[in-house]
């Protein structure tokens, strides 16, 4: 790359819009090589017990790099501020709103979105959850135009990424989002250049990923030991999978599987005390609750639950659901 080439990127104008921290990487590799004119994100909100209004993580680096960003409730809202910033580029990844035509067709390079699946796979705005949740052995992240369609358009590039069986959520949110960074960066000259590839997706392939609702937390013990190991994973570390006991509710972060079978047991019945936790009857066998947050309380070893309940023999047999 020669220093004409440099310039002329320096001067290409990027909008970019995200919001969570999986986002962050991705704008800064952009801030570090390109021209980020503009930024759009989600508006702050309130969090924790207290209420304390917090910016967006992408946010924070706008703050940073001394960029200008607006956070409208609807993108519809800003439509006027994003023509006037007149960018060539817009870059979207985990923003959390649907672009309208209108701002699709504004940049003469297109809209981009930088999505955590290997599209067709797992379209929709949990595919990282979605990904371990069903079991799936390898995800990535796909280079895509946007179109009207959520997460429908043409392909420009991908990348594998292997899902390992200790992976979680949360370890695999941090492999994909240095992954995105970097496929990106290697991406864009193409696009700028007209290049590119553009692969339409193959619809028959299509599955999706929704955003995670409050029952796909909650445990069915009725369920295999393979799928309740796959959604607690899927789910750790947020927003947590769950389960009741006497009445509570009990995050449940970790959890092994047994080779024990109970046949006798009922699906959600506690089947014994073990070194590494709490052992529970499913359909096909056993799993054994190795870190469990009970409610009001801080995460902790499932043997020290044990440990400190009341009268622990009245566990056993205990019907967890």
């Amino acid at each position: 790359m020669n220093v004409e080439d440099i310039h002329v990127e320096k001067e290409l104008r990027i909008v970019f819009m995200g919001t969570p921290d999986f986002a962050v990487p991705v704008l800064e590799g952009l801030i570090e090589n390109y021209n980020v004119k503009g930024i759009v994100t989600q508006p702050d909100r309130k969090v924790g017990r207290k209420g304390t209004l917090s910016p967006t993580p992408i946010k924070e680096v706008a703050l940073k790099h001394r960029i200008l960003v607006i956070q409208p409730e609807k993108i519809k809202e800003a439509e006027e501020e994003i023509y006037a910033w007149k960018p060539d580029l817009i870059v979207t990844c985990a923003y959390g709103q649907i672009l309208p035509v209108t701002l699709l067709q504004l940049p003469r390079l297109g809209c981009i979105n930088v999505h955590a699946s290997l599209l067709p796979k797992l379209r929709g705005g949990a595919p990282i959850h979605g990904a371990i949740i069903k079991g799936h052995r390898k995800t990535g992240m796909t280079i895509m135009y946007m179109s009207k369609a959520m997460d429908a358009g043409d392909i420009i590039s991908q990348r594998e990424v292997e899902i390992t069986e200790e992976d979680t959520a949360s370890t695999l949110h941090d492999k994909l989002s240095i992954v995105g960074r970097d496929l990106l960066l290697e991406t864009l000259p193409s696009i700028i250049e007209g290049t590119n590839p553009r692969t339409k997706q193959d619809t028959s392939e299509v599955t999706y990923a929704f955003n995670i609702k409050r029952e796909d937390e909650r445990i069915d013990f009725s369920k295999t030991k393979r799928e309740i190991y796959n959604q607690v994973r899927g789910l750790n570390s947020w927003p947590g999978a769950y389960c009741v006991l006497d009445g509570k509710i009990v995050k449940v972060w970790e959890v092994l599987i047994s080779t024990n079978y109970f046949p006798e047991k009922f699906d959600g019945q506690i089947t014994g005390f073990y070194k590494e936790g709490l052992g529970v009857k499913v359909s096909n066998g056993e799993i054994i609750l190795k870190e469990i947050q009970p409610e009001g309380k801080g995460k902790m070893k499932a043997v020290d639950f044990i440990n400190g309940y009341h009268q622990k023999e009245e566990l056993l047999g205990k019907v967890i659901d």
